[in-house]
């Protein structure tokens, strides 16, 4: 699709400098109204500092930005959604304990200084728009009782309550089933028919050119690529956003065929979770476990993992039976986990990465008086540094400077520097770029080459296919299928989790 309409988003030569470092150089990029426009590129790419600067959040050095004819300078956030300028954020910015239509309308309440809120004309307004877009909504629920899906509906609804114009819609699908993004890639086809403009960030290269009419992909700041989006293959996409060419070729290390079981799972149930589930793992072995959200592929690795015991079955890890009651006894049984959330549950994000990094394993380098050994520490931080790649000025700096990527790797080190036998890694690498992803999956092969044995829990089918030995479909608690050597295909796992 070539786009020739008159644009209704414009910006222009936009230049935005953090302590005389680029993170946008001459960034051009036009929207024309009724058009989804992917905005690709690694973390640290400048795709965040350009979304705060069209909203309103950020100041660009220079540069220019014209919505529906109007040139501006810069704009203030409540300048922006005057413009028709709305940003739905991967966390949504909702209340959660307000109802869906409070929502929906509340923000457009503030816009117009009302003094006094009417539930009635709250609804009413919440209603319209709903109708309009044919959406079936609970407006009396409250929000935090509501899935992440119905969620990001009424973020989508309370935009177009603003009136936008210009949708900007960072990492949408990020914690979407397969159905439930079909049911917003319908949405934005209706908000595509009204006219209205869509930036679609995502990392999720299949979804952006399923959706996308065009795109513009940033690296280091620069648009290195922007065109029709017909015109690109996932791996041309990949390519650009990283400089090279990255391999989402199957390829995985053969297990010994003498190889021991490490973790053994035999009948393990929790009521509400799952139910009856049994799997095996060797060493050297990587296992996926993927289902729909609310399967219980997630309870099933918290229960391992001792953060929500089983009510009943059985753990043997290396062959003894163990009591995992307890994180401190999985620990202790030698697993180690990489949780969904790093951010909330992994990291100390305030804290350097060294001391995060050693944060799990202080007591191996205890002397026998009972002193830390600072030098095997500082050696141990040194390699694990450096064998996961981890991109920073150097081990002394916060976790919360990095990106997604390169936090994730930190976590991944906090768990190596205990030397676990087992590894669960629950969504690895949810939210990380392209780039990153690859590496991240290389370490795996790496330690599962090494001996490890490794449970990956997710639903990015094209990961679980390129590195997993063994494939567990879970679906309404129980393992319904599984698939090993040539079985495993995307299009079979996909029909396998959607019967």
């Amino acid at each position: 699709m070539t786009v020739t309409a008159t644009p209704v988003l414009e910006v222009r030569d936009i230049v935005k400098t953090y302590g005389g470092v680029h993170a946008l150089d001459g960034v051009s990029l036009s929207l024309a109204p009724g058009e989804v426009h992917c905005l690709a590129g690694e973390n640290g790419s400048g795709k965040s500092t350009l979304i705060k600067i069209i909203s309103g959040v950020e100041r660009a050095d220079s540069g220019a930005i014209t919505i529906d004819g109007t040139t501006h300078g810069h704009l203030t956030p409540n300048e922006a959604i005057r413009s028709g300028v709305q940003v739905i954020y991967q966390d949504f910015s909702l209340f959660p304990n307000l109802s869906a239509a409070e929502n929906i309308a509340m923000l457009s309440e503030l816009a117009e200084r009302r003094v006094l809120s009417s539930r009635s004309r709250i609804r009413a307004a919440a209603q319209r728009v709903v109708d309009d877009l044919g959406l079936s909504l609970d407006l009396d629920a409250e929000v935090e009782r509501l899935s992440v899906a119905d969620r990001q509906l009424i973020a989508i609804c309370r935009a177009l309550v603003n009136d936008a114009k210009v949708l900007i819609m960072d990492e949408p699908t990020t914690a979407l089933t397969y159905s439930e993004v079909q049911r917003l890639f319908v949405i934005v086809r209706r908000l595509q028919q009204r006219g209205v403009a869509i930036v679609f960030v995502s990392h999720k290269l299949d979804e952006v050119l399923a959706i996308s009419q065009r795109l513009t992909v940033l690296r280091n700041g620069r648009v290195v690529e922007s065109g029709d989006a017909s015109g690109y293959t996932r791996r041309a996409v990949s390519k650009a956003m990283t400089g090279r060419d990255v391999s989402e070729t199957r390829l995985v290390n053969d297990v010994a065929p003498d190889a021991p079981q490490l973790l053994e799972v035999e009948h393990l149930s929790r009521a509400g979770g799952f139910d009856d589930v049994s799997f095996a793992l060797r060493a050297g072995e990587i296992l996926g476990i993927t289902g729909l959200l609310g399967s219980g592929r997630s309870e099933i690795a918290e229960a391992v993992f001792g953060i929500n015991p089983a009510d009943s079955g059985r753990i043997l890890v290396q062959g003894k039976p163990r009591r995992i009651a307890s994180i401190h006894d999985a620990v202790d049984a030698g697993i180690g986990y990489v949780p969904e959330d790093r951010l909330t549950q992994g990291l100390f994000l305030d804290i350097p990465i060294a001391e995060n990094m050693v944060a799990a394993s202080l007591d191996a380098y205890r002397t026998r008086f009972g002193l830390l050994d600072r030098r095997r520490i500082r050696r141990s931080i040194a390699d694990l540094f450096g064998r996961l790649r981890i991109q920073a000025p150097n081990s002394s700096a916060v976790v919360r400077s990095l990106s997604g990527g390169n936090a994730q790797r930190v976590v991944l080190a906090k768990w190596l520097d205990r030397k676990p036998a087992i590894l669960l890694l629950n969504g690895p690498t949810v939210g990380v770029d392209v780039g990153s992803k690859e590496e991240i999956v290389t370490i795996l092969r790496e330690q599962a080459a090494a001996g490890m044995g490794i449970v990956v829990i997710s639903d990015d089918i094209p990961e679980l296919v390129s590195c997993c030995h063994r494939i567990l479909i879970i679906h309404d608690g129980h393992v319904v299928a599984e698939l090993a050597g040539d079985d495993i295909d995307a299009d079979e796992i996909q029909r396998r989790m959607a019967a």
